[in-house]
Order: C-alpha cells, then structure tokens, then sequence
C-alpha cells in the first residue's frame, strides 16, 4: 500500500471496532499520530460476556478486557465522549470542551438501549446491558458476590463463601431477544425468579424454528414468559415496584432489564454534514456518505453490503465489529478510488441454558426455512433459510460445524445466484 498522507487519525469509540480499527491502521503501516476517544473510563472490553459469564461470576472485569489495547501505539482519551463533529474544519469536540483536530476519523461509537416510554423516569433497580458497570449493577441487584479472581477460582470447594440465605431476587426482563434470554438463563443459573415480558416471542429474529427451541428452554428452566404483552405503565417510588402490562396484569420485581433492542449513538453527529439515517450511512466501502476522510465501523455504520447485492444493513454483533473495524481502516488509508467494498456474511452466536444457537446471513429475512440436519426435539440442528429461492442464510443450534458451509456459500456470492442455483 502507498504511504498515507494523513498525520493524524482520530479513532471514536474505545470499542471492540475502534480498537481493531486503530491496530489495523498500525499493521497497515500508519505511523502518525494516532488517538483514541472513549466516553467510558476504562479501555475496550468484550460485551459478550456481560450477559452470560461475567453476570454469571465465572469471568471477572479483567479478564473481559480486549487484549492488545496495552500494547498499542496510540494516546488514549478516556471518559470524555465526543459531543459534536466539525467536517468542515476537522475538529472533534469533546465533553470537556477539547478540540481534536484531525486528518482521519474513524467513527466507532455503537449504540444504546432503547428506552421505553414507562420506563421514562432512571430508577436505581430499572438496568439496561450495554457495559461493565451495566453488568456488575445486575449482578449486585440479583444479590450475587462479586465476581471471583482466576485465582480465587482455583482454591478448593471448602474455601468457598457459603451460599446466601436471602430470598431469591425477581428479576423482570422487558424483552426476548439475544440480551433477554441470556440474562434470564444466567439469572436462573443465579437462583433468581424471572418472567420475561415481550411483543415478539423469544428470539423471533432468528426465525420460528429457533423461537420455538427457545421457548421451550425457557419454560423448562422455570422462566415465565408473557408473549405479545407490552409495559404500559410502572409503579414506583425511589425505586421500581410493580409493572403493569397493556391486559391489566401486574407483576412485582426486585430488578427490571429493559432488553428491547438498540439505537446507534449518532446524537453527536447532528448538525455535521454526516448522513444519518439508522446509523452513518455510508458507501459500500465504509467510507461516510458525501464526507472526505471520515469512516465508520461497528453497530453505528451503515452501508450496502455487496453480500446481499448492496442491501444496506447495519449489524450490532461482533464479528461486524471485528471485520467493520479492520475494513474501515484500510480504506482511510487507501488512496482515493482504490477502497474494496466491505462484503459482509453476519455472523451471530447466543450462549443460553447450556447450548449455542449460531446463525449466519438474514434467516429472519427468509419465506422459507428448510432443516438439513439433526432434529428440533433434540435441539441439535442446522437449518438453510432461503428468500424467493437464494439462501439467505443459514442457523443452527449446538451444530457450528455444519453452519460453516452456509457461511462460506454466502461470502462466495450464494444470494447473488439464480435462484435454481442458490437452492
């Protein structure tokens, strides 16, 4: 690759894709000054874990940190989020009121909760589960230790604290989605009472066949669902008491998680010259629409993916973050013209009540889901969905072998095909 021309790269977003983006652009050979902004006063970590093995104590904050961010060459800007974008002069302004100039941006913000309209008013047991003290909040909620040192870990089974007494936290879950359902299986595994209340049925993005495993391990493991319901209202005092549902039902909790999805943190990019619609919109190759020197990565990037013939999307999980992150900042480097577009296969796994559901593709885009392998009462199998004859994508539960495949068929161009091709 050409030598860059940019000094300086500003990276915001001490995230999982702005951490991958900033050591992209070092392995690509950038060596300017580079920063990284984070409104978060810690370095990026993994989010997975928070709803499964750091909620759960089997994972402390330090080992959920994202390895390489130590040794990276870079100034770290931490617990001052951006607040508003200069394109024009390149110039990020912080909380504080600091000006960044730059020669590069890297946009790698994510995205929030989504708040609730009954859920309006910040209560110290009403959480959300998008970070670390997101995480540890719940667990204290959910009457849990704190979470054990590797070392601690370890130590015999006699060395252990003995088992609390207490009676069992109720934990109210608003919402059934990725987040959802692994807070209710670790929250069980934790002893608390859960019932979950949802518009849509368990994990319905992931297709009717997988909703319905679903379902039936929340039922199994004693979580009480309560489908196609809605919160219209709360009672409360300092603290959240009771939820009353749109039927008149009531449902008394502990501690409520507010699970239903989630917006790109793009309120700081009002007023830029950005293209803003369900994220930054941008071209195929990341780079933000109408805007020189600026790309965007993760779950606030949105651009046509050549995958799925230029379907704009914008994905909230890992690997886009990973793979986004790294794209990005090879095409801030690359010289006018010259970027690839960012031909993405989603990739998504949920860990819950002892199995792995993993899909690849769109499969909540499909009209028709066909079982290849294994069976559904076994709650081991691999299915193909397919949207008017093309695969689309692909899901499988405790199967990741067989979902490879799928995976490989999609990034070599599968949706593309002709129909008696793809099927």
């Amino acid at each position: 690759m050409p030598e860059s021309t940019l000094d300086r790269v500003l990276v915001v977003g001490a995230s999982l894709a702005g951490l991958r983006a900033a050591e992209a652009l070092r392995a690509e050979g950038f060596a300017g000054a580079l920063t990284i902004v984070g409104d978060e006063p810690c370095r990026p970590y993994d989010r997975p874990p928070l709803s499964k093995e750091l909620l759960a104590g089997a994972q402390s904050a330090a080992e959920v940190a994202l390895r390489g961010a130590d040794e990276l060459d870079a100034a770290w800007l931490l617990g001052d989020a951006a607040t508003a974008l200069d394109t024009g002069r390149r110039i990020v302004t912080l909380a504080s009121g600091r000006e960044l100039p730059y020669d590069g941006l890297v946009i790698a913000t994510g995205s929030a909760p989504r708040r609730l309209p009954a859920f309006d008013v910040r209560l110290p047991n009403v959480l959300e589960l998008r970070t670390l003290d997101d995480a540890q909040a719940l667990r204290s909620a959910l009457g849990a230790p704190a979470a054990a040192s590797p070392a601690s870990r370890a130590a015999p089974a006699s060395a252990a604290a003995p088992a609390s007494a207490a009676a069992p936290a109720r934990l109210l879950i608003v919402g059934a989605g990725f987040v959802g359902v692994e807070v209710a299986a670790t929250a069980r595994a934790l002893g608390a009472e859960v019932t979950i209340v949802s518009l849509d049925a368990p994990l319905a993005i992931a297709g009717e066949a997988v909703s319905q495993t679903a379902s039936a391990m929340l039922a199994e493991h004693g979580v009480t669902t309560l489908i196609g319901r809605t919160v219209t209202e709360t009672i409360a005092g300092d603290r959240f008491e009771a939820a009353l549902l749109d039927d008149g039902t009531r449902i008394d909790a502990d501690v409520v998680v507010v699970a239903v999805g989630a917006t790109p943190c793009t309120g700081w990019l009002e007023g830029s010259g950005l293209t803003l619609d369900n994220g930054v919109v941008c071209d195929a190759t990341l780079a933000a629409s109408g805007v020189e020197g600026v790309v965007a990565a993760g779950d606030v990037a949105r651009w046509p993916n050549p995958t799925f013939g230029g379907m704009p999307m914008r994905i909230e999980h890992w690997t886009n973050a990973v793979e986004g992150g790294v794209h990005a900042a090879r095409t801030l480097l690359a010289p006018a013209g010259e970027a690839a577009g960012y031909a993405a296969v989603p990739s998504v796994w949920s860990d819950h009540f002892g199995v792995r559901l993993q899909t690849v593709g769109l499969p909540a885009q499909a009209d028709r889901i066909e079982l290849v392998e294994g069976s559904l009462e076994e709650r081991r199998f691999c299915a193909a969905a397919y949207r008017e004859g093309r695969l689309i994508g692909a899901l499988a539960y405790s199967m990741p072998k067989a979902l490879v495949r799928y995976r490989i068929k999609l990034a070599r161009g599968a949706y593309l095909a002709e129909p008696e091709v793809a099927a």
